[in-house]
């Protein structure tokens, strides 16, 4: 089944709201790594002042639904904005599916990041609509490269 969730982008205090959110709703975290827990690429260095932030959280609200979200670094942090920090995560069932959600959502749009097998193992991919809506869409390739 196809998913889609909130993905919301914090400026360093990513930790600090889920866990809070957490203390209100109860559960636990699916998933929560640091930018220090990526593999180094020297096309993309990471500033030692990022190395504590996150780089990614999911916490499951209920069966269907989670939050995700992360904390920006580096030339990023310089472009967010209170109040337009979220994204449209769309999770697809196949990698056919992400790649005709992605092609047809991000036509006249602004790519950021096309669609490809990302080191956390999802097929990956964002941009923003001709909107101005910031989507994200993936489909978890698992081992398979799928």
């Amino acid at each position: 089944m196809t998913t889609v969730n909130v993905y919301l982008t914090f400026n360093g205090n990513c930790e600090e709201a889920f866990l809070y959110y957490k203390s209100v709703m109860g559960g636990e975290f699916e998933h929560i790594s640091k930018f220090k827990d990526m593999p180094e690429n020297p096309k993309f260095p990471i500033d030692k002042a990022d190395m504590e932030k996150v780089m990614h959280v999911s916490y499951p609200i209920s069966k269907e639904t989670s939050i995700m979200g992360s904390d920006l670094g580096g030339e990023w942090a310089t472009k967010y904005k209170e109040g337009n920090n979220f994204s449209i995560s769309i999770n697809a069932e196949s990698k056919e599916e992400a790649d005709r959600l992605f092609n047809g959502l991000s036509k006249d749009g602004n790519i950021i990041m096309p669609m490809g097998v990302t080191f956390w193992g999802s097929y990956f991919g964002n941009f923003t609509d001709k909107f101005g809506i910031q989507w994200m869409v993936s489909h978890y390739a698992k081992v398979s490269g799928e």
